[in-house]
């Protein structure tokens, strides 16, 4: 059986297609495509916002699919602010959001993504991973917490746990939030200096930041190797919010327009009961 990803033209640039060689080094995280109205995109989220609602509440009604939605990026990319601006105005009843740290002693005794798989959406929901199964090749790499013969052949894992995911009903859209270093450190100043941002502080942070290049490198090849027709990547420019949820939410809108939810019809035997009724009522 073959699986393929909708296909969604808006922002196909961002979109690594399958087989397409992705560098980092070659996209820039600062692009903001050709607007120069922060105001006129911020009004066109908007828009896209009640878009989303829409289709999430026919799509919790249907409750035939459902949608993974898969946020990575390094610390301060913006996957929390992506969460809160993008899915604002969607039916908390038919939304979960997820954020996987370090393993408990009981999810680091099974396979790599058991834990994953227990958090995947169910018919009629989305579900949102604030980092994800990609962890286990990234920040498991960079740390060298596992031999690369095992995290390399993970790639292979992901790609097979995709595929059945999409093969199930379950649409999986994948994001990777880039952000400059110049950017990062601006954030982390924020956090410092502002009191409604300091509970995001991390002293394991700057402890991370040391790492930068070898995260880029990770990044890099885990997209290379995991871009797929049924879960293809989209690299999105990160380091102006406005434009990061712009991104997001088009592509997300998209999506769910062409998975094309629809509120159920009422059964034959109700609307001959309602008709019956309602004429007697008359």
């Amino acid at each position: 059986m073959d699986v393929r990803a909708p296909e969604i033209a808006d922002f196909a640039r961002y979109r690594v297609e399958p087989g397409e060689r992705f560098s980092i080094a070659d996209t820039d995280p600062s692009d903001i495509d050709s607007f120069d109205d922060k105001d006129e995109v911020v009004t066109q989220v908007d828009g896209l916002v009640a878009q989303i609602a829409d289709l999430q509440e026919r799509l919790y009604a249907e409750e035939k699919r459902s949608l993974l939605l898969v946020l990575q990026g390094i610390d301060a990319a913006g996957k929390d602010g992506t969460v809160k601006h993008v899915l604002r105005g969607t039916n908390p009843s038919g939304v979960r959001v997820y954020s996987f740290r370090q393993p408990t002693s009981e999810e680091a005794a099974h396979d790599f993504l058991w834990r994953y798989h227990q958090a995947t959406p169910a018919d009629g929901t989305i579900h949102v991973f604030n980092r994800s199964h990609y962890e286990d090749v990234l920040v498991v790499r960079v740390r060298e917490l596992a031999p690369e013969e095992l995290w390399r052949s993970r790639y292979d894992s992901i790609n097979d746990f995709e595929r059945m995911l999409v093969r199930e009903g379950t649409t999986v859209l994948k994001f990777f939030l880039h952000i400059s270093p110049e950017r990062q450190l601006e954030k982390f100043r924020e956090r410092l200096e502002r009191p409604d941002k300091y509970w995001k502080w991390s002293d394991n942070d700057i402890k991370e930041r040391e790492h930068w290049d070898e995260y880029q490198r990770a990044y890099e090849d885990a997209v290379n190797a995991t871009s797929t027709p049924w879960a293809p990547w989209y690299v999105v420019p990160s380091d102006h919010r406005w434009f990061r949820n712009y991104v997001v939410a088009r592509v997300l809108a998209a999506t769910l327009a062409a998975m094309n939810p629809r509120f159920p019809a009422p059964p034959e035997e109700i609307k001959a009961f309602a008709e019956r009724e309602l004429g007697a009522a008359r």
